[in-house]
């Protein structure tokens, strides 16, 4: 086998191995779920409509937004902060819009993919993303918005690469997707709560 040959075969295998899903995830641990108790509920609750999307570097990704749209609904009417949670134009008026934004935080994944599965998985890499959480609370059309944010990550450790610091092991993608999600969702639902403006 010539050299040219001997390189093509370990390119092809390299991208084998780098989209093989010999890929561990973890959760991020900084960003801890806060508990609906811990929200302050309002003196009198009153209905909501919800909307959410998922982005991906501030684009709309429908697929993402399917996957997790029912949870964050079911999360949003279980934190009492509401007397009713619907997807449609409520009494009042009042809207709570989310987006989670899905952005890159290790340069050039791809390349580092790449190098571990070149190397047979020696050389090992890690490649986070990064996601934020902004919530719009409008308590009818009248009213001022009240805006809380907060972050999360999702870490991928490839080849032999130990595990990130301070994560948690997620059974897969999707698991690691929807416990990213309640988490962030629950730490802006509480910031939410706690905004003398909500109302």
């Amino acid at each position: 086998m010539n050299l040219w040959m001997r390189l093509r075969a370990g390119v092809l295998l390299a991208f084998v191995v780098a989209a093989s899903g010999c890929a561990s995830i973890y959760v991020d641990g900084t960003t801890k779920e806060v508990p609906a108790a811990q929200f302050k509920k309002p003196a009198t609750a009153r209905p909501v409509q919800v909307l959410f999307e998922f982005q991906t570097k501030g684009v709309a990704n429908a697929r993402a937004t399917d996957l997790l749209k029912a949870r964050v609904v079911e999360q949003v009417k279980a934190s009492g902060l509401f007397s009713t949670v619907a997807e449609t134009p409520v009494d009042g008026g009042a809207l709570l819009s989310i987006t989670l934004n899905n952005v890159p935080l290790t340069d050039d994944a791809f390349t580092k993919g790449f190098i571990t599965g070149f190397t047979f998985g020696l050389a090992g890499s890690q490649v986070s993303d990064g996601y934020v959480c902004t919530a719009r609370y409008l308590g009818g059309p009248a009213a001022a918005p009240v805006t809380k944010q907060a972050r999360h990550a999702i870490h991928a450790s490839l080849g032999v690469s130990g595990a990130p610091a301070n994560a948690v092991k997620a059974d897969n993608a999707t698991a690691a997707a929807q416990t990213m999600t309640q988490q962030v969702i629950s730490n802006v639902l509480n910031d939410l709560s706690q905004d003398a403006q909500f109302k």
